[in-house]
């Protein structure tokens, strides 16, 4: 752990490194809410660790010794630790940009096929057949009828022009306000055609069959729909796969540092030594996870810790810190500070 200095220092980047590392996960579990938008009653099937569910893992937590040995400076652990969380944030940001990007072009084709017949995409509706294709001459066009004009169209149409095919018009499609006609006519004429189309409120839609470029959006719609279904598995909080099977039981005691090292307090020396400093060297503590049955058990539990760790601080058991005191190195407030080093683990991401 170095000395003691090195402890005090590392106290305030931990606070924030711990605050980082929280806002972290929860902007990931976030992710796998705004991806599973069409399962939403399934994202706590999804928001896991090392394959498991939040409970379990934190309950069996087993440090990872390869990757963070513990024979390295207490310094160089913190640093390693930083440096992952760091390159989880670079990949959540890339996965969140290439998502939202999916997501905007699939909108973009969807309002395509939603709008009226002036602007959305044909090539859900029309088909080879309705038009003449490879012609030197002849050419179909579009044509968008008001509703009230129907029977107008059908008698002038192939007036319009000259050169207009005789019962060339097929209706394709209709929308509340209108219908989307086909006419062929020789190439010739096109523009005469659309200015006389104009005059009676018809409207030319721009639109030449290409069966290409047809194949090509419709593939593009079906590969977005596609990559947008699969996003969830490869955007849930669960990083690597692993045993969702564990030994019986319900809380994992892990005694750290020396355990031949007889345990604080043992004598009146060592209470009186211990309680001088938040940090004791040699190395002697042990991390417990506690987990209250009830919320109103809480107060509880608070009394019988302070009860067994007052030795170490007679004056943050009993709760009379005086929120003016300022303890170099720690960030802490009359509401957090106890005889004991504490910390309130949240399993809630979506709350």
């Amino acid at each position: 752990v170095g000395t003691l200095d090195s402890l005090v220092g590392l106290s305030d980047e931990l606070g924030k490194l711990d605050t980082f590392a929280e806002s972290l996960i929860r902007r990931m579990a976030q992710s796998v809410v705004e991806v599973m938008e069409d399962s939403k009653g399934k994202v706590q099937e999804h928001l896991l660790a090392n394959g498991v569910d939040l409970t379990s893992f934190v309950t069996h937590f087993e440090w990872d010794m390869a990757k963070y040995p513990a024979k390295q400076p207490l310094v160089s652990v913190v640093d390693t630790i930083a440096k992952q969380l760091a390159q989880i944030e670079m990949d959540l940001k890339s996965r969140t940009a290439a998502y939202n990007t999916l997501k905007t072009n699939l909108e973009n084709l969807e309002k395509k096929s939603m709008g009226n017949l002036f602007t959305r995409t044909l090539s859900d509706i029309v088909s080879k057949e309705d038009f003449v294709l490879d012609s030197e001459y002849l050419v179909t066009l579009l044509v968008i009828v008001p509703k009230p004009n129907y029977s107008q169209w059908q008698k002038t149409y192939e007036s319009l022009s000259d050169m207009v095919v005789p019962r060339s018009t097929k209706l394709i499609t209709e929308d509340k306000e209108g219908g989307l006609f086909t006419v062929t006519l020789f190439r010739k004429v096109i523009e005469d055609f659309k200015t006389k189309a104009k005059e009676n409120k018809f409207t030319v839609r721009e639109f030449y069959y290409d069966e290409k470029e047809i194949k090509r959006e419709r593939e593009e719609m079906a590969r977005l729909l596609s990559d947008k279904k699969q996003q969830y598995q490869t955007s849930c909080v669960a990083l690597k796969k692993g045993s969702s099977t564990f030994p019986d039981h319900k809380v994992k005691v892990t005694p750290l540092g020396n355990p031949d090292r007889p345990a604080a307090g043992q004598t009146d020396r060592e209470r009186e030594s211990e309680g001088e400093g938040e940090y004791g060297l040699p190395v002697n503590f042990q991390a417990v996870l506690l987990q209250p049955h009830k919320k109103s058990s809480t107060k509880r539990l608070r009394e019988v810790l302070n009860s067994v760790f007052r030795h170490l601080d007679e004056v943050a058991a009993a709760g009379i810190l005086d929120a003016s005191v300022e303890i170099p190195g720690l960030q802490l407030n009359n509401q957090d500070y106890f005889p004991y080093v504490y910390f309130h683990i949240d399993l809630s991401l979506l709350d």
